[in-house]
This record gives structure tokens, sequence and C-alpha cells, in this order.
């Protein structure tokens, strides 16, 4: 696990000392060791997090003759099997890390290598022959990667403090803060500057010696299917389903058991942080290290869940308590950022990663299994809301006249709103936006809101967004799996994860499982209001009788308490301030008002107000940072 960045110049050959300012930004990433490779208008570095080949693994690493070289972000889980089957071609080793694998199948290869991985993983191959650039992207996105192409040359970096320390101008994207003024994060390709993009997860990018990029795709996760009918394989048994799961995901743990330094596992207490440390413990010898973190709220706390599965398995267990002083640590999270991102578990999923980085290198977690096994209550509502396609669009006409014209604070104006959409994709993402269209509306000034047809989300997500002859349910599990965990759930455990140098694994996002998932029919996954039913008729036999039963709980925040309570005075100090109200994205008579209806208890808009909160403070961050000399900016500490 590492952190990447580098240059292609468009003038002078490239120097050592931007390679390295742009690595040293990331050093939160890697703290072990520093690597730095030139040739000719080419720079590569990297920051290494060392956990396999622990002396052997110096990077960048090149092949046998020096002529292509790697800078890796990551972990090659079938490394040993891709090394094996090189080796018999007349490949070369110096090193037994799975880094040295990357050249090599390259060499054999070239992009079509990349499809043989099973891992996570963001690199950068330097082909010094052809005089080209390769990067790439693993298939979910764990590994996050930024590039830019500018006047003076080609800038790519694991984070985007590495362009900012190169000198590539941070000009905010208007575009990006209205989406993520929508949903809370910004997905890919987009970023919160106009120059610079994200690679796509399953993407590959080239740059050649003209200077021209060209990208691709290569893998897409099967649609998910509402019935057996529409696949071209034959029908399986319930039985036969259930052992099929039961050893890809075994498989799926095993592989990410492998390493040279301490590890142990998440354990939030729900279904899929569980099932992955029944696995580990039935595969283990010793006791498996778990950490969890809980509250004093009790319904928001999970520890007595976790404990049962702890006990259960006779794990190592570590606890701790968030309470409301942790949310002094985010301004400084927020570099770690880089970017507005409203995710509040942001804050436990940080606190939790620093505690179990007193004791391991590396974690195993339970991230995936929602988005593949259908745990969302957002499918269970888009799996419900079908009962209003059948009403005909002049009815949907006279709904959406009754919804505008009730007050804000009007019972069910939010339902007949999101009833009166046109399709069912946009209903179903009425549902999933940060806050309620209605409260966005009367907040936030016209410029500010997102289009909310069908074709304005397209042109937001792009192919995350299936095409209009699947169903809802398969379009929301879709979506869920190929944009929202990139630009949420997978941001968020990289960054806070990253922030301690810990790495995480995530056995239930290993692309072998997700495709035996998505191969199971929908009405198999969930009906009723309830999700993950094959899964758990699969492995359920593994948890304690509590879990199977007990309604689902995000890793949330009490928020809600603690605006009206410790945090008041700095959510009003900060969004009510002329810093914030000259920003133009909100009036101070319509954001008092939002504040005043939160504090009396009549809504709850703090998910609202913590989304504009965090936007209010990244602003703040990123203005000092366009003061800030580029060596004084190394991460904090925290």
């Amino acid at each position: 696990m590492c952190g990447i960045a580098g240059y292609v110049s468009a003038g002078a050959p490239a120097g050592q000392d931007i390679v390295r300012q742009m690595c040293a930004q990331i050093r939160h990433r890697g703290p072990d060791d520093e690597g730095v490779y030139l040739d000719g208008q080419c720079a590569i570095g990297m920051r290494r997090l060392s956990i396999i080949d622990l002396a052997g693994g110096h990077q960048p690493i090149s092949n046998e003759d020096g002529s292509i070289w790697v800078v890796f972000n990551g972990e090659i889980y079938d490394y040993q099997d891709l090394r094996r089957e090189l080796i018999a071609k007349g490949h070369r080793f110096a090193t037994n890390s799975d880094t040295e694998t990357l050249v090599h199948l390259y060499e054999e290869e070239g992009i079509a290598g990349i499809s043989k991985l099973r891992g996570m993983f963001a690199y950068a191959i330097w082909d010094g022959r052809k005089r080209k650039l390769l990067l790439a992207r693993d298939r979910f996105g764990k590994k996050p990667l930024y590039y830019t192409q500018i006047r003076e040359g080609f800038y790519f970096g694991s984070e985007l403090k590495c362009l900012r320390a190169a000198g590539v101008p941070m000009t905010m994207d208007p575009e990006g803060i209205r989406i993520y003024l929508q949903f809370g994060y910004i997905p890919y390709p987009w970023s919160a500057f106009d120059k610079i993009k994200k690679l796509p997860p399953a993407h590959w990018l080239t740059l050649d010696s003209e200077g021209r990029i060209e990208t691709g795709r290569y893998w897409e996760p099967p649609p998910p299917r509402e019935d057996e009918s529409s696949q071209s394989e034959p029908s399986r048994s319930e039985a036969e389903i259930c052992s099929e799961l039961r050893r890809v995901f075994d498989e799926s743990v095993r592989m990410r058991m492998i390493a040279d330094v301490p590890l142990g596992a998440f354990l939030s207490g729900g279904i899929d942080s569980s099932l992955v440390v029944a696995s580990m413990a039935m595969q283990s010898r010793l006791p498996v290290r778990t950490f969890a973190m809980g509250f004093e709220e009790q319904e928001f706390n999970e520890l007595p869940y976790a404990r049962m599965v702890a006990q259960k398995y006779g794990t190592e267990h570590h606890e701790q308590i968030v309470r409301p002083d942790a949310v002094d640590l985010v301004p400084k999270l927020i570099h770690f950022f880089d970017e507005p991102f409203a995710d509040a578990s942001a804050v436990p999923t940080y606190l939790v990663s620093k505690f179990a980085s007193e004791s391991v290198k590396v974690v195993l977690s339970g991230d995936g299994g929602d988005e593949f096994f259908g745990g969302y209550p957002s499918f269970f509502e888009a799996d419900a809301s079908r009962r209003y396609n059948a009403i005909p669009q002049w009815a949907r006409s006279i709904l959406s006249g009754i919804a505008g014209a009730l007050p804000y604070s009007a019972r069910g104006k939010n339902l007949l709103h999101s009833i009166s959409r046109p399709t069912p994709l946009e209903r179903y993402f009425g549902t999933i936006c940060y806050s309620a269209y209605s409260l966005r509306q009367r907040t936030l000034n016209p410029e500010w809101m997102l289009p909310a047809s069908a074709d304005g989300l397209r042109a937001v997500f792009g192919e995350a967004i299936l095409p209009d002859r699947y169903d809802i349910v398969s379009q929301a599990m879709h979506f869920e799996a190929t944009a929202k965990l990139t630009a949420d759930i997978l941001v968020k455990v990289d960054r806070m994860s990253m922030a301690n140098s810990i790495e995480v694994r995530c056995p239930l996002l290993d692309h072998v499982l997700a495709e035996t998932a998505n191969r199971i029919p929908n009405k198999m996954k969930l009906r009723n209001g309830k999700g993950k039913l094959i899964l758990l008729k699969a492995l359920g036999d593994r948890l304690p009788p509590e879990l199977l039963t007990r309604p689902k709980a995000g890793f949330g925040i009490p928020f809600a308490k603690w605006f009206r309570g410790p945090l008041r005075p700095m959510l009003w100090d900060s969004l009510t301030s002329k810093s914030f109200l000259d920003r133009g994205i909100t009036s101070s008579a319509r954001m008092t008002e939002v504040l005043r209806e939160h504090d009396s208890g009549r809504r709850d808009n703090s998910f609202f107000l913590w989304l504009l909160l965090i936007l209010q403070l990244w602003f703040e961050d990123h203005e000092a940072r366009l003061t800030t000399p580029c060596d004084s900016m190394a991460a904090p500490t925290l």
C-alpha cells in the first residue's frame, strides 16, 4: 500500500524536486519508504507502506533491462500465481513483491494484462522504449488516481494535493460543487477543480510521446437481474448458489489475509463485517484482532452486537466510544479529502483506523455487502415504488402542482414530489439525495441546483446508470455499486485509513465474488423490505442469531442531537458567517430559517447542515492553501 505521483513534462527534462514535492504531500500513505525514477521528460515517485516483501519491495521497480518502470499503490492478491506463469515464460524476478509482477505482466501482455489482476490498485508504468505512460485503476476504484493535462505537461497523483504541489492550477469547478450539494460527494470523472479529473474505476489511460491521451475500460460488472429467466446461463438451485457463495466468499477472505505484518479486522456489529470476521477466524490459527467503535447514544451504538461476534469466535477484541469532541478533528480531516465530502461516518472511520493502527498495519472490512446483496433500505423503497408506475402522466402533473403548492412544513410534501416524477429512476434518486429536494430548493440559490431530470442524472453519472429497459431495483443496485461506492464509501475508507497509515482490504469487493453475486436474481436477495436473503441463507449459520433479525444500522453519527447541543455554536458561527454567505450559495434569511427549524425540533435538517458546514470548512481550507507555500503543506499531525 502506497501513494504514487508523477508527471511527464511538455518541455524541459523532468526534475527530481517536483516529483519529490508531490510525494511529500502523501507521506501519510507511505511512511516506510520513498522512491523516484527519472527518464528524460518523465518522473515517477511513490511513498511506501510496507506490507509484502518488506526488505525487497522498494519502488520504483523495473523489468530485467530497466526499460520499464512501475510505481504502485495497492495489493495484487493473485500475484503468486501470475508470478509463476511469468517465470515459466522466461521472465526473471529480482524481488518477491507483488509490485514486480506488474512490469513483467506489462512486458508480456501490455494493457490486456490488467484484466488478470485480482486486487485493489492504482499504478503507473513508464515504458522507456515507447516513451509511453500507462495509468490503471482497480475495478471498483478502491485506490484513487487524479490526473490533468495542462500546457506544462501531464500530472498524476493519488491525491489532489500532489497536483497542487506541482503547481497545477486549482480553480474551483462550479459543476463539481453543484453535484456535491445534491449528493454529498463528487463522482468520477469530476473533481472540485475544473482542470483535474479522476480516472474512473476499471479504466486505463495512456499518454504517448506526442502528448495524446487514450482511455479504455477493461472490466464492468454484469448488471443485476430481476429474475433468472433473463440470464443466459442455466437455472441453478438455491443449494447450488449457496455452495458457490460460501466457496467464493471464503476464498476472497483467505486471499486478503496474506501479509508480512500484523493483521486484524473492523467489526461493526453488522452482517457484513461479522461474516468477514467469522471467515477469518475459521481460516486462522491465531485469534483475529477486531476493532469496533460505539456511541453513548444507544440508538447509534452497535458495540453489543460486535461483542457477540467477538465472543463467538474468541477474537482479541478492542473497543472505543465516539463523543462529540471527535468533530474537532473535522477541519484537519478535510486536508485528507482535498474535496468537499459530507459522509459523516468519515469521523468514526478515522477514529477506528487510528485505533487499529496502534496494533496492526492491515485490516479487513465488510464494505460491499449491501451493494451486491441488496442490503440498503433505498433498494426496498425502489422495490416498493413500482406501485407508482401505473399512475398516468396527467395525474403526476397534478401531484407535482399539489406538492409545489403545499407549505414546506406540510407532511407528505416530499413523498408527493417523489411520486410526481415521470420515471422510476428519478423517483429513486429523490430518495438517495443527501437532503430532500424541497429543502435544497428553499435554501439554495437557483444556480446551485442540479437539473432533476433523468437526462441530467445521466450527464453526471454516465455509465453508472443503466438504460431504462432494466427494472428499477437493478438500476439502483448498479448505481450504488459503480458510482456511490467508488465516490463515497471507498473514498471515505481510503482517505481515513491512509491518514493513519493503515491498509484496509474489502473481501466483499472481490470482483469474482461481485460477478457471482450479480448472477443471482434480485428476487433471491431482497423482498418484502428485507435484504441479503441469499447471503444469509448461505452464511447466516456462522452468526449469532440476534444479528439475523436486527434492523440495518449505518456507521452514522447522532448529529441531530449534537447540532442542538455541543456542536451548535460551531454550526451557527460557520453557516451565518459573512464568509459563507458572501459565496452566493444561500441567503442569510434562508440559512437562519433552516438552522432555527432544526433547533426547534420541527425538522431534522442535520444531514443538510453537515453538508453545508463541510463545504464552508473546505472553502476555508482551500483558500488557506492557495496562500501557503507547498513545502509547508505536508499532512498535519492528528
